[in-house]
């Protein structure tokens, strides 16, 4: 007899608590089923289940023996699923989240090439800097930037991002460029107020670790406002390479402190599930590990 049919067949008994139940669960006889459990006993030498005229409970090996079908029957069934949605093709809505200045900065301009490639797909795409509950909210997808919290979520690193130390040149030659992370305290700076070190900047350099307490001149709640504020020559900031590589390339701003390095962030595809993935969210994680495969905002 077929041995994953009777695996299927004993591991949904255990299920339903019953071979009526079971019978029901597959659309089978419920003599079928409980030859399919009494072949799989004799087959295997063992009894499986205990049987009284109220009750039925499995035995300690069958127990045993109906994690192991269970783990089995998932598996394949994943596989299938995973199978499946790599050949379905993608469509219907896909509700994603993203953060406001990456999500304007290096997703907007994505999002018709992916529709392009994927006329079936249609987008709702919410910029926010909230950590939204995906599961509650109803999102398929968000990308999140740092260190990702232990959760029952899956994630998929895109891409990574340092922090990066920098100021314009105009403000470095009116106030003097830092040779060493200490001498932050003494400048104007602007200072990002969501930084989970708040205003301790930490740095790694030649005599390792070095952390320092700036006194901001300004503090702000928003990347952007740093940004602009270091553009007007108000001051340094330490803010992402995904948000000032433009700036550093063009020479508007310019970083510091080469010798030291500070935080780098990863940035991540987090979804609620792998299991049963379906092709709208699988096609925008391929689609986005491919783009950032070589992020344009260099390191």
């Amino acid at each position: 007899m077929d041995k994953f049919q009777e695996m299927k067949v004993f591991a949904a008994v255990i299920d339903a608590g019953s071979f009526t139940g079971a019978a029901r669960a597959l659309d089978m006889s419920k003599a079928a089923v409980s030859r399919y459990v009494a072949e799989l006993e004799e087959r295997l030498g063992l009894r499986l289940l205990h049987r009284t005229t109220r009750k039925l409970s499995p035995t300690t090996e069958g127990e045993i023996f109906h994690a192991r079908c269970r783990e089995l029957l998932d598996n394949l069934d994943q596989a299938e699923a995973e199978i499946t949605s790599r050949s379905g093709e993608a469509s219907g809505m896909l509700k994603a989240n993203v953060p406001v200045t990456f999500g304007l900065m290096h997703l907007a301009p994505l999002w018709p090439a992916l529709l392009a490639r994927h006329p079936g797909l249609a987008l709702d795409v919410t910029l926010s800097d909230r950590v939204a509950d995906l599961v509650e909210e109803g999102y398929d997808l968000a990308v999140r930037i740092g260190q990702l919290p232990a959760s029952s979520l899956i994630s998929r690193k895109l891409a990574s991002t340092r922090l990066v130390p920098c100021a314009s040149p105009a403000y470095l030659q009116a106030r003097g460029e830092p040779a060493h992370p200490r001498e932050l305290a003494a400048h104007d700076v602007i200072s990002y107020s969501l930084f989970a070190s708040g205003e301790n900047w930490t740095f790694t350099g030649p005599e390792g670790e070095v952390t320092v307490k700036v006194a901001p001149r300004m503090r702000t709640n928003s990347g952007d406002t740093c940004r602009a504020a270091a553009l007007q020559h108000q001051g340094i900031i330490l803010q992402p390479s995904f948000m000032v590589g433009a700036d550093l390339v063009q020479g508007t701003l310019k970083e510091i402190l080469p010798g030291y390095r500070s935080i780098e962030l990863g940035i991540h595809a987090v979804y609620p599930s792998r299991k049963f993935l379906s092709p709208k969210v699988r096609v925008l994680i391929d689609f986005l590990v491919e783009v950032f495969a070589v992020p344009s905002w260099g390191n």
